[in-house]
């Protein structure tokens, strides 16, 4: 993978990890630290995916941020979705 692949993964992360707080509704107990990572995993996973897929990743592809951006969003709803809140913090 080149720096243009990482970069944009680690971009495409980053952007989709605080954006996908938005599309849950309600309170989310999730942390914001939480979606971001999880959103760049995810977003360099989909690089991986892409690559094996045969798309060129040395450079920016539409494809490419189309596959990032798809897993990173998939992977922050999840991760939103499904976090449950801290027992000590109940009163």
């Amino acid at each position: 993978m080149s720096i243009v692949g990482l970069v944009t993964a680690l971009l495409v992360g980053v952007a989709v990890g605080l954006l996908g707080r938005l599309v849950v509704p309600g309170r989310q107990e999730a942390p914001i630290w939480l979606t971001v990572s999880v959103g760049v995993v995810a977003a360099l996973a989909g690089s991986i995916v892409a690559r094996l897929a045969g798309v060129d990743t040395s450079t920016l592809n539409l494809l490419n941020l189309v596959v990032q951006a798809g897993l990173a969003g998939i992977g922050v709803v999840l991760v939103v979705a499904t976090a449950r809140p801290d027992p000590s913090d109940s009163p």
